[in-house]
């Protein structure tokens, strides 16, 4: 395992772990990479000394606590279940209505949908604040 310190194109800065180096550069080749907060996939690699698992030259990096992995599950998940419970589901219409919201051409409420990255970087960069919504957990006949 490698853990990369990564940015997207509107400078958020996160980090994300995966199998190999060539893992990361086949999945950010296919758009598979995104921004947590704004789910742009113009993410680039940061100047760092990459943490490597399972190497004999170092120890392995711990694994995240499983009580502090399932506590962030249960957040997420509450708050996607807050969102699609009390937010309005405006589907892919979600960028033209943000930016209705914004300036005032449409009744301010929570919304919720689908954004493309290039329709995000966009409202981004109009001022327009949006953020991702959590994952859905995957369902249990999608686990292994």
């Amino acid at each position: 395992m490698i853990k990369y310190a990564l940015a997207c194109d509107h400078s958020h800065e996160f980090e994300g772990w995966f199998g190999s180096s060539g893992d990361y550069d086949d999945q950010a080749a296919r758009g598979l990479v995104e921004c947590p907060v704004c789910g742009s996939t113009g993410v680039r690699k940061q100047i760092m000394a990459p943490a490597i698992a399972g190497t004999k030259a170092q120890r392995a990096a711990p694994e995240p606590d499983a009580k502090m992995r399932e506590m962030m599950m249960t957040a997420m998940s509450e708050v996607r279940r807050e969102v699609e419970e009390n937010f309005d589901y405006v589907g892919d219409r979600f960028a033209k209505e943000a930016r209705d919201i914004h300036e005032g051409k449409s009744e301010e409420r929570g919304i919720y949908g689908e954004a493309s990255p290039k329709e995000v970087k966009a409202l981004l960069e109009d001022g327009v604040k949006v953020a991702a919504l959590p994952p859905a957990p995957p369902k249990k006949t999608d686990v292994n």
